[in-house]
């Protein structure tokens, strides 16, 4: 067979000669180039010579294209005699195929290498059920062999990811989480996760795993794990950058351990111990919550009160002894010294001579010793003499009314018949006057307690049972020394009743049946039950005042929500108080309501309510209270404690309270020691009785706060009365000791007063518990005649081992010739409702500066906790670090407290101080000061 090839098989067909093989093939079609574009068929087997099969050295990998740049498959077997590579089931043509062929040294086997190129177009076009793909088909003499298959397939990466990883704000030893879904691509993109621009590396941190999903998930997390977190996609074609995820690890604020209780705080008696703890184990960072609870708790203490020795009295002379003196002595157990007293300071005994120096130790003859037994004799004649006339004179007269025992006769009335006989005297003011023996008149009232150790006043029982039968004569010693015999006859009788507590309003006669002191409440005036006013208020906020009372309502800006109006109303309960006191818890302040109780607020409104508390934390618990739907009163806070639900800021006068809610509100105290003080106000009324002679004075205390006396103004203007003096500040200690107010310095000639009514006593409990009835003692005082016109006299206020005050009364009782005391200055009842920006003393546009200024942060420290530090606000600060903007609600609280004088000089000064207001607050201009809203805060009170 020669190397042509011959005709034959049909048309378009060809016998080809393959001279390596010695073997010919019929080829189908013109040429057989290539079997995928003139249909050639390759044997899958070649007869061969004797030998071994083909092994494949190197068989063709898995390829990517990448771009548009061709990649080679390239093939190696041994023994080879022809190698051809096929692609989707077809024979690559030959022509594209690069072989090189070599012998291995080592067994003498020819070793072939066969390269094909395979170009991005080829498998674009190929659309198949599956990859492009190509194989190796190796001849030796022995046969054929089949590499494995490989796949061609073009490379890409999408730009997207599919999922982002998150930003993420979890807590130091929470699990972290952050989900990376890579773009899609050929072949698969690797994922590597960057911190803050860092890569990161698995396997030297064991507190993290990357290989889940391509997750990153950190264990326990740790402060250092905050950072910005990139995950990186990337394959042979590009590389992919998600966006940054920023996880932050805060640190939830942890309480330290208590202190030890501290000492007590009174070296006596009842006080109080406390403890501390600190919000620094941990501290809170990176926006972790701020600890909750209290941070100082107190509880009360007693300690022994060292007890200092007194002497006995001294016990009775002894017998002189022969050296002319005789002793006595005296011991130191009245008491005796306890719990670290004193003892007792001076002698235990004492001794003097016991003849008045005439000692007969020096008489040597019996001519002295008679002569000084006859003056001795004379001294006791003379004394029996000096005895018998005082006891003569005092059974010719009767008895007066300043000497008289008062034991007798305290604590009940009784009827007293004064029969007047006047004689004509030149000291009396109408001497033509004739005497009217005819004229008889009945007086009662309270008895004076002269025993300043009672605490609380005698019963009828024991005091009028025994004087039935008893007849007392009455003369004002005042008059005898005028020469006037008005003379008083007393018929003692027992009688039975009680004084009426009714709607009797005549203060000049009181029933004789009455004993009990004259000490009246107002519960029978008709009075209101409750003070109330209301106002119309909306996103710009305002002020809510009742007039007179102390009480007021501060909405912020921005506390109600835009476009929204409320109706909102605010009240003073003037009845019975609705919360019961226990123990020695008293209510300090009025029962405040605020409404309507289902509005919410965005921002905390401040409410102003007045109490009559002497502020001190040593002697004073003091707390606030809210009464519950259901009636129950339950407390807030204690003013002292730290709370993120409210905030109280205690003034003399007043506490200002930050609220949430709307509700009824209270202040109660719990005193502490005995030196606690409640302030109460003094005043003296005055006015006319049915009796054209007769003047009635009514002194009250009442707590010390406006709305207690404006119901004693208002009750005093119903019965006619006229306030005589200004009222006066009265410290009512709670040392158990009772308040006596008493008349002095009556005119002797013009007035007098009703026997037995100048001093009235008054128990502890009833005034330490006054704001239950306004607490008031009335005086009746009589005119010698018409034509007296003026009063001048001192009423005292005292309370037994404390504070006293005098009320000086000097007044006309004609009305036409009175001097009017004003009640109250009007400075808040002009406007009761102050809705918009004119209800506030800072302007809106320096308010907002002010805020932007110290809501930031800043390294000096100048931010909002010294701008509360510079308005005397060093307590609960936690409170304001709750709030969105704590400068704000520093400053309502600024507005609350200076309703009335607006200082804005102190503010800027304050500001000053800290040292921004050089670029925030000082570059306020005249003009700016001028406008409409700060003009108006300037004309109220600025």
């Amino acid at each position: 067979m020669g190397r042509a090839a011959a005709a034959g098989g049909g048309a378009g067909g060809a016998l080809r000669w393959f001279p390596w093989l010695g073997l010919c093939f019929w080829a189908a079609g013109a040429a057989a180039a290539r079997g995928t574009d003139s249909g050639e068929v390759l044997p899958e087997s070649i007869p061969s010579a004797p030998g071994t099969l083909p092994h494949f050295i190197e068989e063709p990998d898995d390829a990517y294209i990448i771009k548009s740049n061709p990649i080679a498959l390239r093939c190696k077997a041994r023994p080879a005699m022809q190698i051809f590579f096929k692609c989707n089931g077809e024979w690559v043509h030959q022509n594209e195929h690069v072989s090189e062929e070599s012998l291995d040294e080592s067994s003498g086997l020819r070793v072939r290498e066969v390269f094909i190129n395979v170009t991005r177009q080829q498998v674009e076009d190929f659309h198949g059920p599956e990859d492009y793909w190509c194989q190796c088909v190796a001849w030796s003499h022995l046969g054929t062999s089949k590499s494995r298959k490989a796949s061609v397939r073009i490379a890409y990466l999408r730009k997207n990811f599919e999922q982002d990883p998150q930003g993420r704000e979890v807590p130091i030893e929470g699990m972290i989480v952050l989900h990376c879904r890579p773009p899609e691509g050929v072949p698969a993109a690797e994922v590597e996760w960057l911190k803050n621009e860092e890569p990161i590396d698995s396997e030297q941190d064991e507190n993290i795993d990357t290989r889940a999903d391509h997750n990153l998930i950190i264990r326990q997390a740790r402060l250092s794990d905050s950072g910005n977190y990139t995950c990186m996609a990337a394959n042979i074609v590009a590389k992919r950058r998600s966006l940054s995820a920023t996880v932050v690890v805060y640190v939830n604020g942890g309480w330290s351990s208590w202190t030890e209780w501290s000492a007590c705080n009174v070296r006596c008696g009842r006080g109080w111990q406390k403890r501390s703890r600190t919000c620094t184990n941990p501290a809170p960072l990176n926006g972790g919550a701020f600890c909750e609870g209290m941070s100082v708790q107190k509880i009360t203490c007693t300690s022994l009160c060292p007890v200092d020795g007194s002497w006995e009295v001294w016990s009775e002379w002894s017998v002189c002894s022969p050296e002319c003196e005789h002793l006595r002595i005296r011991e130191c157990t009245a008491p005796p010294p306890r719990n670290g007293g004193k003892f007792c300071e001076g002698l235990s005994q004492e001794s003097r001579n016991c003849t008045d120096g005439l000692c007969i130790l020096g008489i040597e003859n019996a001519s002295d010793i008679a002569l000084y037994s006859g003056l001795g004799a004379a001294v006791v004649a003379v004394a029996v003499l000096v005895i018998g006339i005082t006891l003569y004179r005092r059974s010719q007269s009767d008895y007066g009314v300043d000497v008289i025992d008062s034991s007798a006769l305290t604590g009940g009335f009784q009827t007293f018949n004064f029969k007047t006989v006047r004689q004509g005297n030149s000291l009396l003011l109408n001497s033509a006057m004739q005497p009217d023996l005819t004229v008889s008149r009945t007086y009662s009232g309270p008895i004076c307690l002269q025993d300043p150790l009672d605490k609380e006043l005698m019963t009828e029982s024991s005091l009028f049972n025994p004087l039935s039968d008893i007849k007392v004569k009455v003369q004002s010693s005042f008059m005898v020394s005028l020469g006037v015999s008005e003379r008083a006859e007393y018929h003692g009788k027992n009688h039975s009743g009680t004084f009426p507590h009714g709607n009797n309003r005549n203060f000049s006669t009181v029933h004789p049946r009455n004993k009990t002191p004259y000490i009246q409440n107002l519960s029978s005036l008709p009075t209101r039950t409750e003070l109330r006013t209301t106002g119309v208020f909306g996103h710009l906020g305002g002020r809510l005042v009742m007039p007179n009372t102390g009480v007021s309502l501060l909405i912020p800006h921005g506390a109600i929500p835009e476009e929204n109006s409320w109706e909102i109303y605010m009240s003073i309960n003037q009845g019975e108080p609705s919360l019961q006191s226990d123990g020695l818890e008293v209510l300090l302040s009025p029962e405040v309501t605020c409404g309507p109780p289902d509005m919410i607020v965005t921002t905390p409104f401040a409410l102003t309510i007045p109490h009559c508390a002497d502020v001190s934390s040593e002697h004073w618990n003091i707390h606030l209270k809210k009464r519950t739907q259901q009636g129950k009163w339950e407390e807030v806070m204690s003013v002292e404690d730290e709370s993120t639900s409210c905030y109280c800021l205690l003034d003399p006068f007043a506490c200002h309270v930050l609220l949430d809610s709307f509700g009824t509100y209270a202040l109660t105290g719990e005193p502490i020691t005995d030196c606690a003080v409640k302030q109460l106000k003094v005043a003296v009324f005055g006015c006319m009785s049915c009796n054209s002679l007769d003047y009635n004075l009514r002194v009250y205390c009442v707590d010390n706060t406006p709305c207690a006396f404006q119901e004693v103004v208002s009750d005093e203007r119903h019965q006619g009365g006229q306030l005589l003096e200004e009222p006066k500040l009265l410290h009512f200690k709670g040392n158990t000791f009772s308040l006596q107010i008493s008349v002095l310095d009556i005119p002797p000639f013009l007035w007098r007063i009703k026997p037995f009514t100048a001093c009235q006593e008054v128990p502890f409990s009833r005034v330490w518990c006054s704001n239950r009835q306004p607490l008031h003692c009335a005086f009746s005082l009589e005119r010698y005649t018409p034509t007296t016109t003026q009063l001048s006299c001192k009423i005292c206020i005292r309370q037994l081992k404390g504070h006293e005050q005098i009320l000086q009364v000097q007044t006309s009782i004609l009305e036409s010739e009175r001097e009017t005391i004003t009640f109250f200055t009007q400075e808040d009842s002009t406007f009761p409702a102050q809705p918009g920006p004119k209800a506030f003393k800072i302007p809106y546009s320096i308010r907002q500066r002010i805020c932007a200024t110290f809501d930031t942060p800043n390294a000096k420290g100048k931010d909002w906790q010294m701008l509360a530090q510079k308005n005397s606000i060093n307590r609960n600060l936690s409170y304001f670090a709750t709030q969105s903007s704590p400068s704000a609600v520093i400053l309502n609280l600024w507005e609350a407290r200076h309703q009335h004088d607006g200082d804005l000089d102190s503010l800027a000064c304050a500001l000053e101080e800290i040292g921004r207001t050089h670029t925030k607050f000082s570059n306020i201009t005249e003009s700016q000061l001028d406008e409409a809203d700060f003009n108006y805060s300037r004309q109220n009170g600025l």
